[in-house]
């Protein structure tokens, strides 16, 4: 669930909690990061489909995306394209990214594909830094 939450619009961190959950041992490393990923991955889906349908709210003021962060991430995504995705694990851009993704039209099929790169590297990134013990990436 903090997964999910931080890859939404709404203000949320999953890593600490990962990190938690991956020092007590209690779950497989791999499980936590496969549900921490998949969790990441829809609420950057969920950011998708709301850039695609609320676009046209985006000066209200209960609209969840400051105007100023989603001009620049569609500046972002104008001059990067869909390569910006790449970025989306990024605290603060990342999030923006994925709504101008959806303002932009950007298919599904490679929206999915470069934001599961993006997350599920950072949540195997966050755990070899933070947990070498692990050896995930040996």
């Amino acid at each position: 669930m903090a997964a999910f939450l931080a890859a939404t619009i709404i203000p949320a961190q999953s890593e600490a909690v990962l990190v938690g959950l991956l020092a007590l041992k209690t779950y497989p490393a791999m499980s936590l990061i496969a549900v921490a990923s998949i969790g990441n991955v829809l609420g950057a889906v969920v950011n998708w489909w709301l850039g695609r349908g609320i676009e046209n709210f985006k000066d209200r003021k209960w609209f969840p995306v400051k105007p100023h962060a989603l001009l620049k991430a569609q500046g972002w995504y104008t001059k990067y394209g869909r390569w910006s995705l790449l970025l989306s694990w990024v605290p603060m851009i990342g999030d923006p990214i994925t709504v101008a993704a959806g303002v932009m039209r950007e298919k599904f099929l490679p929206f999915l594909l470069l934001v599961s790169i993006a997350k599920i590297g950072r949540y195997l990134l966050i755990a070899e830094v933070l947990m070498p013990s692990l050896n995930l990436l040996k």
